[in-house]
């Protein structure tokens, strides 16, 4: 059985909730009101988007080796100050 990695992103979007998405599978959007219930809705979106992938003969795409870094700058450095 073959396993599927896909970088997922989930972030506050302002309004007491939470915006998921998949870069990798464009158009894979979902929210929740919690972490748990955006990972739960994810995993229901990546599902439905695959299918439609599957039904459409198109290949589904897979996650590289790519990294993610959250990078942190004074304001100097940004030439704010």
């Amino acid at each position: 059985m073959k396993n599927y990695t896909f970088r997922v992103i989930i972030e506050p979007d302002g309004k007491n909730a939470f915006h998921g998405f998949v870069p990798s599978l464009l158009g894979c959007h979902t929210w929740g009101y919690s972490i748990e219930e955006t990972k739960k809705n994810l995993k229901e979106a990546i599902r439905c988007h695959i299918q439609g992938l599957l039904k459409d003969k198109q290949n589904i795409p897979q996650a590289d080796e790519s990294m993610e870094i959250i990078q942190t700058f004074t304001e100097k450095e940004l030439a704010l100050a």
